[in-house]
């Protein structure tokens, strides 16, 4: 069975870009390109599948959106 994730990625001050995979606790991974930090992130929702007891949730992507800092 194929699952799919909605993956966050961002750019942190040193560079790397991270992701981050809300549905699945702790699932997180960096890298310095896209490129790896695809192959990583594939990697680790395994390994986070392996380890939590993963129930497919709900919740629908609807998007994302930047607020202004204050």
């Amino acid at each position: 069975m194929i699952r799919t994730f909605n993956v966050i990625i961002e750019k942190d001050s040193d560079g790397f870009y991270v992701s981050t995979v809300p549905a699945l606790h702790g699932c997180h991974s960096q890298a310095k390109s896209l490129d790896e930090l695809l192959i990583r992130t594939k990697e680790v929702i395994e390994l986070c599948l392996e380890v939590e007891n993963y129930t497919q949730e709900s919740n629908e992507f609807i998007g994302i959106q930047a607020c202004a800092e204050y």
